[in-house]
């Protein structure tokens, strides 16, 4: 049996590719700007945090500034700033202060949360538990095994 391709057939999936699009279009954000490590300004002035990520601080107003926040600060912003399409967000709902927490999934798939941690750019937040601790413990604990980001030393 042999398939063809048909306009109606390019039609049906165009119509079904741009209504998923439109489905998760929602969840689409730019980013603004990138405060520190763990923390992201996006483009209509919500300030989102990295859920389960904890990196050195950079602009805390009662920390002085840790060792490596710069290098933390610039993988994050590298990271974000690569892939000016956006990025997709997960928010379950919480907040911190004035603050959203979210995972977030750059548009190539890659999760930023976890990226910062295996690259060892930052710590697995472990005071409150959420979705994927064990997994970002896991990789701290392999970033540092590997001498990698904060660990090199």
């Amino acid at each position: 049996m042999r398939f063809r391709i048909t306009n109606s057939f390019i039609f049906s999936l165009s119509i079904t590719l741009l209504t998923v699009q439109l489905t998760y279009a929602q969840d689409i954000a730019n980013v603004k700007k990138v405060v520190d490590g763990d923390t992201l300004l996006l483009t209509h002035g919500e300030y989102v945090r990295l859920i389960g990520v904890d990196t050195p601080e950079t602009k805390h107003p009662q920390k002085p500034v840790e060792y490596f926040e710069k290098e933390a600060f610039q993988f994050t912003k590298g990271m974000v700033e690569r892939r000016r399409s956006g990025l997709n967000m997960t928010t379950p709902g919480e907040t911190d202060t004035i603050v959203s927490l979210a995972y977030v999934y750059l548009l190539d798939g890659s999760f930023l949360n976890a990226e910062i941690i295996k690259q060892g750019y930052g710590f697995a937040y472990n005071k409150y538990p959420f979705k994927y601790m064990e997994e970002f413990r896991r990789y701290e604990r392999e970033a540092r095994e590997n001498r990698r980001g904060l660990w090199k030393e």
